[in-house]
């Protein structure tokens, strides 16, 4: 084991004066692993960068061949303990909201692109022809088809869509609530995105 507090002045009698020309003891540095940055030029000691480096140049540690540089990702475990029924209520009423206007514009797409294909017509005229008899003409297929109609039966799905799924979103925070009293909820993690 070597001594690194560096040259010690010699031991002398209680009381006596130190000489001038004589150094007064550095403070005592424990040996490091890897000096800080800074540190090897400045106590002369090893460069730990690439070797013939200059003695006054900073520190740098060479990296092992295939070792990560990249800085690890940092994780977190969350736990949803409770949900908040009124916060849940109005995302679902306007989530349910958006979709029932998507419902009726692709409704109202899906009739039109059929009827320029003339789907109608055709299971119309078959539907009247089967339907039909000496004094009727049958089943009128496209009048009761028609785009008005199409689209005000689409419109009261997407309301009791919207009134059953605001309704369901709500009761379902209620018995998340319950069940996450027992359980202790769901386990999240969530990662540090870099």
């Amino acid at each position: 084991m070597t001594d690194t507090r560096g040259q010690q002045p010699p031991y002398e009698a209680y009381g006596a004066k130190p000489q001038p020309q004589q150094q007064q003891a550095q403070p005592y540095h424990p040996p490091q692993a890897y000096p800080g940055p800074g540190e090897a030029g400045a106590r002369g000691g090893h460069q730990a960068g690439r070797p013939g480096a200059p003695a006054g140049s900073p520190a740098m540690r060479r990296t092992r061949t295939g070792a990560r540089t990249t800085p690890r990702t940092r994780k977190a475990r969350l736990r949803v303990s409770k949900a908040d029924p009124w916060s849940v209520m109005k995302v679902s009423f306007l989530l349910s909201i958006a979709l029932g206007i998507c419902t009726v514009i692709a409704a109202a797409v899906l009739w039109m692109v059929m009827d320029a294909m003339g789907v109608f017509s055709t299971v119309g005229g078959t539907i009247s022809q089967a339907t039909g008899s000496n004094d009727g003409n049958g089943f009128d297929l496209q009048s009761f088809l028609s785009l008005p109609r199409v689209l005000m039966f689409t419109a009261v799905i997407a309301v009791i869509d919207v009134v059953l799924a605001t309704a369901l979103a709500t009761l379902g925070s209620f018995i998340y609530n319950i069940s996450a009293g027992f359980v202790g909820g769901v386990e999240l993690t969530l990662a540090e995105d870099e």
